[in-house]
């Protein structure tokens, strides 16, 4: 990963978004990591890795309720509450 001060970033944005298309770019500011710049591919893999495991959790989460007897209703009803 590339770091990237803050200035340099202002200065240098089109240089800094054709790095970002090969690798993320740390962007830091007083000796503090303030941002990172990823690629537009990058952040659809990224973001469908978190929907595919957070489906993975909810299925498992219902396939063990069903398993243990809970209802849909049941279940609903205490998410409500």
């Amino acid at each position: 990963m590339r770091y990237v001060s803050a200035s340099e970033a202002k200065q240098r944005l089109a240089a800094l978004l054709d790095a970002v298309q090969r690798e993320p770019v740390t962007i830091r500011r007083q000796n503090r990591n303030v941002a990172v710049v990823i690629s537009p591919t990058d952040y659809r893999r990224l973001t469908s890795i978190n929907i595919e495991a957070f489906q993975y959790l909810c299925d498992r989460v219902s396939s063990r309720a069903r398993a243990r007897g809970m209802a849909e209703d049941k279940l609903n009803e205490m998410l409500n509450d």
